[in-house]
C-alpha cells in the first residue's frame, strides 16, 4: 500500500474515529432497555435490516479480505466461496426459517432440545460456542492487519482497538443496536468495495485487457479451484447458515414467520454483488501488481485514490472489521445465558439482563487470548463453519428424520464430529479430503450406528423372551 503523508494519515484517521464515534452514539441512542431487547430485539425488526445482517459474516474483513487474496492466485472460482452463502441463504429461507421462528425460541441449541432432549441441546450449544469463538479469532486477526496498516499501529494495539470497540457495540446495544448499527457498517463496506472495483476497473482499462493477457484459468467458472474444494464451500456454507446461532437469533428477531422467511431472501440476494466484485478485485490486483503480497489485493488500490476516496475506503474497510464481529459475539452471550446461566439460576428478567451485559465484556475481550495462534484467515473461516455443519446435520435429521431422534445418538454424533473434524483440520486435510466433509458425514454415521446398536439390543431381547 502507498505511504500517505502526516497530513492524508491524519485526514483518514480523524474520518475513522469520526465514524466510530457516529455510530457509537447510535448505539446508546438504540441501546436495548431490557432482556428482549437484548436477545431478539423485542421480535420488532424489519425483515430488510435483519437479512443484511445474516450476511454480514459473509462480506466481513475476513471473507472479503480473504476471498481477494485467494482470487489473486486461483480466479473467479473463488467467487463460489461467497456465491454459495447465496444459494444457502435461499434453502434456509424455503426450508428452516418459518420452522425456526414458529418454534419460539432464539438458540439453536434450544430449537435442537425440542428434538433430542437436554443433554444432546447442551453439545450443540458448547460446540457452537467453540465455533464462533474462533470466528472472532479470525475476525480480529483479520481486522487487526487491515486496521494496522490503515492507522499505521502495531497488530496487537489495532487487535485492542477492535476488541474495544466491537465489545461496546454489543455490550451496551444488544440485538437491536447491533442489528442497526451493522445494516450501516453493512452499506458503508458496500459502497467502499463497490469504490475500490471501480479504480481498479479504471487502472486495468476494463475486463477485456486482463482476459487477454491473463491465463484463461482467471475468468473460468471454477479457476485453479478443485472442484471439491467448491463443494466444500456450498456445503460449508449451507450448514453454517442452517445451525448458526446468529443466524436463528436473527430470524426470531423478526415480525412474523413471513418476515423471517424474506429476511433470507434478502440476504441471499445481497450475496451475489459482493461475491462477484471481490474476487474480481483480487484478479485486477494480479494483473496489475502480479509480484505483491495477495493479502493486500484489495486494499493496494488505496493508493490509486484521492484523499476523500481513500478516507470512503478506509471508513469502509473498517466497518468491514467490526460488521461481523459484535453479531458473533452477541450469539455466544446468548447461547451461554439462555443454556447456561438461565436454566441453573432461574433469574428474573432484570437479572437476566444484567448477568448478559457484563458477559458480554467477557465475550468481547476473550479472542485476544487466541488471536495470534489462528492459520490461514479462509482455512480457518470454512474450518468454523464445518463445525457448525455438523449442527445442522443433526437439526435436518431431527425436523425430518425423527425415526432417528435419538438423544444418545444425536450427543455421540455431535462430539465425535466436533473431535474427527478438529483433528482433520489440523492434520491438514489428510489424503485431500476436506474437514468439511468429515463433518458433513460422522454425525449420520454415529447415528445410524447407534440405531442399528439399538435395534440389534432389541432383537436379542425379544429373542431371549
Amino acid at each position: 500500500m502507498q505511504t500517505f503523508s502526516f497530513l492524508t494519515t491524519g485526514i483518514i484517521i480523524t474520518t475513522i474515529i469520526a465514524y466510530i464515534a457516529l455510530t457509537s452514539l447510535l448505539t446508546i441512542k438504540l441501546k436495548s432497555r431490557n432482556s428482549e431487547e437484548f436477545m431478539v430485539g423485542g421480535h420488532t425488526m424489519p425483515a430488510f435490516v435483519v437479512g443484511i445482517l445474516m450476511m454480514t459474516e459473509f462480506i466481513g474483513a475476513k471473507s472479503t479480505i480473504g476471498v481477494s487474496q485467494a482470487a489473486f492466485k486461483a480466479g473467479m472460482g473463488e467467487a463460489w466461496a461467497l456465491l454459495s452463502a447465496g444459494v444457502g441463504f435461499l434453502l434456509f429461507g424455503f426450508v428452516m426459517a418459518r420452522r425456526i421462528y414458529n418454534s419460539g425460541e432464539y438458540t439453536i441449541s434450544s430449537i435442537i432440545a425440542q428434538k433430542y432432549g437436554r443433554s444432546t441441546m447442551m453439545v450443540v450449544s458448547l460446540i457452537m460456542i467453540y465455533a464462533l469463538l474462533l470466528v472472532n479469532v479470525g475476525n480480529y486477526l483479520s481486522g487487526a492487519a487491515s486496521l494496522a496498516t490503515i492507522l499505521k499501529i502495531s497488530v496487537p494495539q489495532a487487535a485492542f482497538v477492535i476488541a474495544i470497540v466491537s465489545t461496546f457495540y454489543f455490550a451496551i446495544g444488544g440485538f437491536k443496536s447491533v442489528a442497526y448499527v451493522s445494516m450501516i457498517h453493512a452499506i458503508v463496506q458496500y459502497l467502499g468495495i463497490g469504490v475500490v472495483l471501480a479504480v481498479a476497473l479504471v487502472l486495468t482499462h476494463g475486463i477485456a485487457p486482463m482476459m487477454t493477457a491473463m491465463p484463461k484459468f482467471y475468468f473460468s467458472w471454477n479457476g485453479h479451484v478443485h472442484v471439491s474444494t467448491i463443494l466444500a464451500y456450498f456445503i460449508g456454507n449451507i450448514g453454517a447458515i442452517f445451525s448458526t446461532q446468529y443466524i436463528i437469533q436473527a430470524v426470531s428477531a423478526t415480525g412474523s414467520p413471513k418476515a423471517a422467511r424474506r429476511s433470507s431472501y434478502v440476504a441471499a440476494v445481497l450475496c451475489v454483488p459482493i461475491g462477484i466484485a471481490v474476487p474480481l478485485i483480487g484478479i485486477a490486483a494480479k494483473f496489475l501488481y502480479p509480484n505483491m503480497n495477495g493479502l493486500f489485493a484489495l486494499p493496494i488500490f488505496m493508493r490509486s485514490m484521492n484523499v476523500p476516496l481513500a478516507a470512503f475506503v478506509s471508513v469502509a474497510l473498517t466497518a468491514s472489521i467490526f460488521v461481523g464481529v459484535s453479531t458473533v459475539a452477541l450469539a455466544i452471550s446468548s447461547l451461554i445465558v439462555r443454556d447456561f446461566y438461565k436454566p441453573y439460576f432461574s433469574p428474573s428478567p432484570e437479572q437476566e439482563f444484567k448477568v448478559a451485559r457484563i458477559l458480554s465484556f467477557f465475550v468481547g475481550f476473550a479472542p485476544l487470548i487466541f488471536v495470534f495462534f489462528a492459520p490461514g484467515l479462509l482455512k480457518l473461516s470454512f474450518f468454523t463453519r464445518a463445525l457448525r455443519l455438523s449442527i445442522a446435520v443433526i437439526a435436518l435429521i431431527g425436523f425430518y428424520l425423527p425415526f432417528f431422534n435419538s438423544n444418545r445418538g444425536a450427543t455421540l454424533g455431535l462430539l465425535g464430529a466436533a473431535v474427527t473434524t478438529t483433528i482433520w483440520y489440523l492434520a491438514g486435510n489428510p489424503y485431500g479430503i476436506d474437514n468439511m466433509y468429515i463433518a458433513l458425514i460422522t454425525p449420520a454415521i454415529v447415528i445410524l450406528g447407534e440405531k442399528l446398536v439399538c435395534l440389534n439390543g432389541k432383537r436379542q431381547t425379544v429373542s431371549v423372551e
